[in-house]
């Protein structure tokens, strides 16, 4: 145990005198927080809406009503006023405004008569997230536009009440588990992968095993080294990205503890997949090259960004197998839950196999260059 140590000890020397090493790490995943966490996920404001009225009738300003409601509170959008259809449909082509409301002639009379009157939305439907924002709003406006306005008893109606168990979560924060585990591989390939390949191309591990060290002792020695530093870099991940994210009661010791936990394991599941996939690589260049296609494999398949009910079947296999899934959801668990240990251990289990599988495999594919 005490030559693992001392490999442990080396290579930690080694990293902490480069500490930009370690900040570059994490430079990319709290950018990748700020900026998507913020770019993704918000409500739709402040869109432009054309409004043309063809009827002025008393239904049509029952319409408009509504529409300056939604204006004023919720802030979707914001009315403008136009005469003409075609104009209206030109500057929205012209991405003036973002959609046309029309309401047709003829439109209180039909609603008066009950011959179904149509209210029309346009939209510019090359941008689905605006469009749809806009069709949801407005069909919640024709829903309160066909809410009958005398009550019966001889009619029951059946009402949904939704409750919100976790109240409204902002995606900064439905985005912070992946960006954890994300740091967490950052460092496993550069401070891990990279490192352990320069090393080999210099002849390190050659001198290692000079010495009473085994091939088994240098891989876990190495792999020991990546785990702690995977552990600093996503407990500050944890940390400042539960301070930008709003991560209510973020100190409890408990849940701390469970934080770590996850990080330690996950970190040598990582490292220990690095380690598998650099064990027999010679060119210093392959993990600079492959880094980028591991982080789309691992990463977006994983439930960081889009949720895993959502992809094709074999997309849903690729995640079942990835450590990334395991890792993000016990993160979720943690961090927007607040759940305890009944809720990650089954995450823990299959990252704590996998690291064994892993380490096993390098240290059986691990061989001498000379």
């Amino acid at each position: 145990m005490h030559r693992i140590l001392a490999i442990v000890e080396r290579d930690l020397r080694k990293f902490f005198r480069n500490p930009a090493l370690m900040v570059s790490s994490m430079i990319f995943p709290l950018m990748q927080l700020l900026v998507l966490g913020h770019a993704f996920g918000g409500k739709i404001r402040n869109l432009d809406v054309a409004v043309v009225d063809h009827d002025r009738g008393g239904r049509a300003r029952e319409v408009r009503e509504l529409l300056r409601g939604v204006e004023s509170n919720p802030r979707t959008f914001s009315l403008v006023e136009y005469s003409d259809l075609k104009n209206a449909e030109v500057d929205l082509r012209a991405g003036r405004v973002d959609a046309v409301v029309h309401i047709p002639e003829h439109f209180s009379r039909d609603a008066y008569a009950g011959n179904r009157p149509r209210l029309v939305l346009v939209v510019d439907n090359t941008d689905n997230f605006n469009s749809e924002a806009l069709a949801q709003r407005l069909a919640e406006l024709v829903g309160a536009l066909n809410a009958p306005r005398v009550d019966t008893r001889l009619v029951e109606r059946i009402q949904l009440q939704v409750v919100e168990t976790y109240g409204y979560v902002q995606y900064i924060k439905y985005l912070l588990p992946g960006t954890i585990a994300m740091s967490i591989f950052m460092i496993s390939m550069i401070g891990g992968g990279i490192i352990f390949i320069d090393d080999k191309a210099r002849g390190l591990h050659e001198g290692y095993l000079v010495t009473p060290i085994r091939r088994s002792e240098l891989v876990l020695g190495l792999s020991l080294a990546g785990a702690v530093k995977g552990v600093l870099a996503g407990m500050v991940l944890v940390i400042i990205g539960g301070l930008i994210a709003g991560v209510e009661q973020l100190w409890e010791p408990v849940r701390l503890l469970y934080l770590m936990l996850v990080v330690g394991i996950a970190s040598l599941a990582l490292i220990g997949f690095t380690f598998l996939i650099m064990v027999r690589v010679e060119d210093p260049l392959v993990p600079r090259a492959v880094v980028g296609v591991l982080m789309t494999v691992l990463f977006f398949p994983s439930g960081a960004v889009y949720p895993v009910e959502g992809f094709p079947l074999w997309l849903k296999v690729i995640s079942f197998v990835d450590p990334f899934t395991y890792a993000v959801h016990a993160f979720k668990s943690l961090l927007l839950k607040n759940t305890g240990f009944a809720a990650i251990y089954t995450d823990l289990l299959y990252l704590l196999v996998f690291a064994v599988v892993m380490i096993s495999g390098s240290i059986l594919l691990f061989r001498r260059t000379v």
